[in-house]
């Protein structure tokens, strides 16, 4: 079985699990983090109970895991954030690399164009290697959530595996479900597989679906129709992925603006924005819409960012009269 994922955090997790409580387990060292809104210090007693605590449940999770089998190198990862950008190639090309290079051009030293041609190069010989693949009769099983990339990266490959005449049973999905009890009577929201811990994917085998013909030309129907649109962003609206304008997400990040002072520290709003909304987007795509805000001057920057740091670290004004 081939595992295909759209996220490098995923990808990470799962191939833990393939083994997570795989014989005895075994201590090892562990951070613990201990924060006061008064910003007092903890105690050592205080740490050292959390530590305890900490490494119980790692030894808990280790000796309840089933572990999920297969080998790292059927784990495909795709982190090609599908959701933004021209998406009007059928095979990764310099259109991607460029949205890639855009989207990254917010962290220092050059690390972004780095990146970008790393993904693209990786994404193409993955292509190029599961192509074979499924022409040899391998099955496939995709990972996605509602996540916007996830739904790109479902909506791309289903594409793909309707050029690769992958049918026949070949394809199985997985949804991360919405949300989940967590047996005692709370309720646990799912954002997206990176958050899924390593003993906890094989539960979700019970969710896997196989993706029947029909349904692999129907995501290969939309996806070509989204190509065509090749709007700058693509999003979920009533359970399904539509073309976007640049702007859908400025609301949240004005909202945010909003209940600050007039001057305020730009990482903060970005932070809100990923946390309190979990619109699926990731830091960069906020950094550079805040860039056009600053562009517009609706905002002023008033000191620059930190070095080897993103971008927006840095302190940002409000122009009054153009917010």
């Amino acid at each position: 079985m081939l595992e295909i994922l759209f996220s490098d955090s995923a990808c990470g997790s799962l191939k833990m699990a393939q083994h997570y409580g795989e014989g005895k387990y075994q201590d090892g060292c562990m951070g613990v983090m201990i924060e006061y809104t008064d910003r007092s210090a903890p105690a050592q007693e205080e740490i050292e109970n959390a530590r305890r605590e900490v490494k119980k449940k790692a030894r808990l999770a280790w000796e309840s895991a089933t572990p999920m089998g297969g080998k790292t190198s059927d784990i495909y990862g795709f982190n090609l954030l599908l959701s933004v950008g021209d998406i009007s190639e059928n095979q990764p090309g310099i259109k991607r690399k460029q949205t890639l290079e855009h989207l990254f051009s917010v962290y220092p030293n050059n690390e972004g164009r780095e990146a970008a041609t790393e993904i693209l190069e990786r994404a193409n010989e993955d292509l190029r290697a599961l192509r074979k693949r499924a022409a040899e009769g391998a099955t496939f099983r995709v990972w996605y959530s509602d996540q916007p990339d996830d739904m790109c990266g479902l909506y791309w490959f289903m594409s793909l595996f309707h050029q690769w005449n992958a049918y026949d049973r070949q394809v199985s999905i997985v949804k991360l479900p919405a949300w989940e009890s967590d047996g005692n009577g709370n309720v646990v929201w799912e954002n997206s597989w990176a958050e899924v811990a390593p003993e906890e994917w094989h539960q979700y085998l019970s969710f896997q679906q196989i993706a029947l013909p029909a349904f692999i030309q129907s995501c290969a129907s939309h996806w070509q129709e989204l190509q065509v649109e090749n709007a700058p962003l693509r999003a979920i609206l009533n359970g399904r992925l539509v073309s976007m304008s640049e702007k859908l997400y400025d609301d949240f990040i004005l909202r945010e603006i909003e209940i600050e002072d007039r001057e305020f520290l730009e990482a903060m709003i970005v932070g809100r924005v990923l946390g309190k909304y979990q619109l699926g987007i990731c830091d960069s795509w906020i950094a550079l819409r805040i860039e056009e805000m600053i562009d517009a001057e609706k905002l002023e920057t008033v000191t620059s960012g930190e070095p080897n740091m993103p971008i927006y670290h840095r302190v940002l004004k409000k122009c009054t009269h153009r917010l």
